[in-house]
C-alpha cells in the first residue's frame, strides 16, 4: 500500500492472526527503502539498520528512531490503510 500523503510505501504486516499494522518502507537513518519482512526484521540495504517487523522498532543500527506505524483496519475481506500513528 501506499501512505496517501507522501506516496511511500507502507509494509502491511499481521504480528498476529487478525491484527494488522502498517510500517514505512523508509529508513529513519537515510530514508532508504528497506527490504520486505523477512525472519521478523525488516532491513536497510544502505546502511545495515535492522527493525523489528511487528512494532517498527530498531533491532540494529545505525537508525536511531523506530519506523513510523500506520493503523490498519479490517473491513470484510479488505484492508485499510489509516493514519500515521507514530
Amino acid at each position: 500500500m501506499k501512505d496517501p500523503a507522501s506516496g511511500d510505501t507502507v509494509y502491511i504486516l499481521q504480528p498476529k492472526a487478525g491484527q494488522y499494522c502498517g510500517l514505512s518502507s523508509v529508513c529513519t537513518h537515510a530514508g532508504c527503502t528497506v527490504d520486505p519482512p523477512r525472519n521478523g526484521a525488516l532491513s536497510c540495504p544502505c546502511h545495515g539498520s535492522k527493525f523489528d517487523a511487528a512494532t517498527g522498532a530498531v533491532l540494529t543500527g545505525p537508525a536511531v528512531k523506530p519506523l513510523p506505524k500506520y493503523t490498519v483496519t479490517k473491513d470484510g475481506d479488505r484492508l485499510d490503510l489509516g493514519a500515521q500513528s507514530s
